[in-house]
């Protein structure tokens, strides 16, 4: 096997299967190395976050979720299926990510609904991240897809850099020009 193009991590949030599987399938045939993380409660979500669920290259972590309000929404669980310390919200918000994310240099996507506020933005570069890229409103799901192939066939296939492949995939239409990007 030849050298990945691209190593991503797609973190599958609640419900978001289906369009992970889309979008690993499509980095994949771009020529991407995709590792996936199944999220089933806080704790793994946070485990991903702090860094010790990932492991070996990265060039990109996608945080496929749904998003409400500038937060992840996590599954709910019953009170006795927590772990002790463990967040029991069905939301993960700006203040869970500061508690819990170690992201030194990582190039972060979340791909889910209102989770491009700046509130939670700003989260994510105090934790270290190199960049956020994530809609600040209620996005159709297939412009999200559509957002996030098209940006990663510009970075792939076109050897763009991240603003270019940015600006590209953001002018796709009015659904997709709800992505914003902040650099640290």
């Amino acid at each position: 096997m030849s050298k990945p193009e691209l190593y991503v991590n797609v973190v599958v949030g609640p419900n978001c299967d289906f369009e992970s599987m889309a979008i690993r399938a499509a980095l994949e045939s771009f020529g991407a190395r995709v590792t996936l993380h199944l999220i089933g409660r806080p704790n793994d979500l946070i485990d991903v976050l702090s860094g010790v669920d990932l492991h070996g290259k990265m060039d990109y972590l996608i945080l496929n979720f749904h998003g409400d309000e500038g937060r992840f929404c996590l599954p709910e669980l019953g009170e006795d299926v927590y772990e002790v310390n463990e967040p029991k919200s069905i939301y993960f918000g700006p203040l869970d990510v500061q508690t819990y994310s170690r992201l030194q240099g990582v190039k972060v996507i979340a791909a889910g609904c209102t989770l491009g506020c700046e509130q939670l933005a700003t989260a994510f570069l105090q934790s270290g991240c190199h960049s956020y890229l994530a809609p600040d409103d209620y996005i159709d799901g297939n412009a999200n897809l559509m957002f996030l192939i098209r940006f990663f066939y510009e970075i792939i296939s076109h050897h763009k850099n991240q603003q270019e492949a940015f600006e590209l995939a953001q002018a796709i239409d009015s659904e997709t020009a709800m992505y914003k990007l902040y650099l640290s």
